[in-house]
């Protein structure tokens, strides 16, 4: 029963957020160190409280979380597609209501170490399905 109900997570995960997305492919190779206009109007405190959250991580889940970020939403913190909102087009659901910078990068780190375990699994799996 517990597999079923993963089964139809994923597939309202899918429904959700999948149709509507694009990929590029000559944007598979986005440098890490991008800097959006959007992340650049981000206040310093929470410039300050982004860069703790994802201290934590490699340069190489950075850079995946970045990719992944780019093909999402074009790194735009105010992105929406259907149900899903936000620089990594998490459902709303999942944010409760807070669709900050900062929680939005706290709650996506927990649904990928959740759901994939690290940004580059996660990035792996988003290539193959073109979500995540």
């Amino acid at each position: 029963m517990k597999n079923l109900k993963v089964k139809i997570a994923a597939l309202m995960l899918v429904l959700s957020c999948a149709f509507g997305l694009v990929s590029n492919v000559a944007t598979d190779l986005v440098p890490s160190n991008t800097i959006t206009a959007q992340a650049s109007s981000l206040s310093a405190s929470q410039k300050k409280q982004i860069a703790k959250i994802n201290a934590g991580l490699s340069k190489k889940q950075k850079a995946a979380k970045n990719w992944i970020a780019y093909h999402e939403s074009g790194y735009s913190y105010t992105a929406r597609n259907g149900n899903c909102y936000g620089r990594y087009q998490l459902l709303r659901s999942y944010l409760h209501g807070n669709y900050s910078a900062v929680n939005q990068e706290k709650v996506a780190n927990k649904y990928v170490a959740g759901r994939y375990g690290t940004w580059t699994k996660a990035k792996s799996f988003w290539q193959s399905h073109h979500w995540y």
